[in-house]
Order: C-alpha cells, then structure tokens, then sequence
C-alpha cells in the first residue's frame, strides 16, 4: 500500500503532508473537503496537477481529519494504490432516479461485482437521505459483505451536501468503494459515548424517519420544551441533544440526530428511521466520556486484526465536533495512540456515520458517533 496526502487550506497552496516519492499507480484519490471549497470548478484540475492518474471521489464535510489534525474551510486529499487488492467504484444520484434510498441503495449494489468483493465504503449525499434505508437497499444482495462509510456533511449550515466521482460533487449523489482481495485485511469500530438523561418516551407516530409524536404529543413541541432558549436555533442546537432509540428489531440502542424540522407538521426528519413503540430518550454530552468513545472505537477496530494498519478512515459526526470544540482533536489522538503511528489517518465531520455495532456484521446508521475503517495488505 503507497500513500500520498495533501491539503489546502482556504485559498493557500497545496501542501504535501504524506508523500511516497513515485507517481502512484490508478489510486483511489480520496478527496475530502469544505464545501464552498469544493464547489470550485478549478478543484479538479488541481487535483490532476497533483495526481495526474486515478479515480477521485469527492465529498463535502463538517470538518477535515487528516494526520492528528481538524481542519475547517481546507481540502484534505490521501491517495491510495493498493499493490495486492483493487477497487472498484459505482454512484448514481438519487435526485435523478424516480425511486426512494432503499431502491438506490439496491440499484447500486447490484453494479458491484460479486466475487472477492470483501468490503464496501459509503460516501452519500447527507442533507436529504434516509441512511437507514440506503444501508437496508446496499445490503439487500451481498448478505457475506461489510459495510462502513459515512453521509456528507455542510458544517452547521445544514443547506446542502455534495458528492462526486471523476467530476465536479453534486446534490443527490451516492458513491460506493468495492475492495476485493484476499490480501486486504479491514476491520472497523465504533462507539459514541453520550449520556441519556430524562424520561423515556414511546414512538407514537412515525413514517420511516418522521418523528411525529411521542407519548401521543407533538414530538417537535416537547423537544422544543426541553430545548428551552436553544430552540430558535433548530435544527443546529440538536446536535447537542441528541436521542438514543431503542427499537425491538435492535439489541443496541442508536443515536439519532435531527437533519430538519418540519413547523407545519409538529414533526422532526431524523437520519434514518425511527420505527413506531421504539423508546426514547434525550441524550448530552460529557466531553471525557465523548474522547473515550473514540478510544473505544478504536480498540474494536484493532481487535480481530493479523497486522497493524496501514491506513485509517475516520468519520466521526458533526455533533461531537460542536461539543468538543477547541478538544475535538483529542479524540483523534486517542484513535493514533491505539491503532499506531505507522497507519496513515484520512477523514471527515459528518450528518452519519455507517458501521456495524462490535456484536455484529450488519451495518447501522449511527449519529454522534466515532467510527473508523482500517486497512491494511
């Protein structure tokens, strides 16, 4: 595995932060980025200044992760060639496709060839989509097959996200990594480390990811109630104050976080779904507890590996980002000082976060979470 990376912080040069001394060979060209940076039709020309050969994938960002770092309003680019295992990418845009997530999720799934697939990286739209059921449609075919990933972000603006494979990012696309190889080994982690606090409250109506009512009220109303003040700064002051839901279909609760709100319906559009007699509760953060999830993931990714990883793609949520603020970086070193300085970190801030919970290969839509995917040949 050769690994180079760069950044570009606002209007700055580029500068070479990871740097293998030859050209690379068809890399996967990871480029993750703000996105009124990335909005620039010039990014790409730049980026074949720098890389003239291989396949880009672009996204847009709460924040950048790349070395021990977080950045804002930059571009982080890590490119990789795989010298013993390849890669192969798909996307469609759901925007231009008469059908919901699920069916994307399985339309494009089905683009992937089937034999030595071993892992699949998600990089989706994040403003609009309902990741639960995008996973639900991605896993639909390949029951033997793991998933991690993540859903774009827009830094607290929550206006709109953009993606792109081999051409300028745009609103509504979904891109997909397919890795095959024996040689690859990939493992991945996650864990979130909010606190619950309040009473629990029973899902009394709800439509896949609409919160209409909990306890037979208005959802938004009561959510507004705790909120106090913060309420007339929905949906950013959610992030703060997350739900953890305990479905029965699910032997671990899940973290949701609010994308929108809907005023003249009293109802409150989540990440993924939010099934009807599932119990809620209100979630805060202690930053301690947050930075020793970050541990924690980390310890799970590096459980059931034979070798020390070579590269680590991080994708933690835009919620924790705000709490942490002037410390979010302290959870970036936690995940360096479990997995080791040798693995090159690359990623990003995000609206969700995808990954399997440690009991299990089926992947979960996850807010306010730290995740991570390593990879090593």
């Amino acid at each position: 595995m050769k690994i180079q990376q760069f950044k570009k912080l606002g209007n700055q040069n580029w500068v070479s932060l990871h740097k293998y001394e030859n050209s690379l060979n068809n890399p996967l060209i990871l480029v993750l980025g703000n996105r009124y940076q990335l909005e620039k039709t010039s990014l790409l020309s730049e980026i074949r200044e720098l890389l003239p050969n291989g396949e880009i994938v672009c996204g847009t960002t709460a924040g950048e992760i790349i070395g021990e770092r977080v950045y804002n309003d930059s571009v982080a680019i890590t490119a990789v060639e795989f010298e013993k295992s390849k890669f192969i990418i798909e996307s469609e845009n759901i925007l231009t496709h008469n059908m919901d997530a699920l069916t994307l999720g399985a339309k494009l799934i089905d683009k992937l060839p089937q034999k030595d697939l071993k892992h699949v990286f998600v990089i989706s739209e994040g403003s609009f989509v309902n990741g639960s059921a995008l996973i639900a449609g991605l896993e639909s075919k390949y029951k033997n097959v793991t998933f991690t990933g993540g859903l774009c972000g827009d830094d607290a603006r929550f206006e709109k996200t953009l993606v792109g494979y081999n051409e300028n990012p745009k609103e509504g696309e979904i891109v997909i990594i397919g890795f095959y190889g024996d040689s690859l080994d990939i493992s991945y982690g996650q864990y979130g480390g909010w606190t619950p606090f309040g009473p629990e409250r029973i899902i009394t109506k709800s439509n896949n990811n609409i919160l209409y009512e909990l306890d037979n009220q208005p959802a938004l109303d009561l959510y507004k109630k705790y909120l106090g003040d913060k309420a007339s700064e929905l949906p950013k002051s959610a992030l703060l104050y997350p739900l953890s839901v305990k479905s029965p279909n699910r032997k671990e609760a899940i973290v949701r976080t609010i994308l929108s709100i809907e005023e003249e319906n009293n109802a409150m559009i989540l990440a993924g779904d939010v099934p009807e007699g599932s119990v809620v509760q209100l979630m805060m953060a202690n930053i301690d507890n947050i930075v020793e999830g970050a541990s924690q993931a980390a310890i799970t990714g590096m459980s059931n590996r034979s070798a020390k990883p070579e590269l680590a793609i991080l994708v933690s949520c835009i919620g924790r980002k705000l709490v942490m603020d002037q410390r979010v970086e302290e959870e970036i070193e936690e995940i360096i000082e479990s997995i080791g300085q040798q693995a090159v970190i690359s990623g990003f801030y995000s609206y969700g976060e995808l990954a399997p919970f440690k009991t299990g290969n089926s992947c979960e839509l996850h807010n306010q979470t730290m995740t991570l995917t390593l990879f090593s040949e």
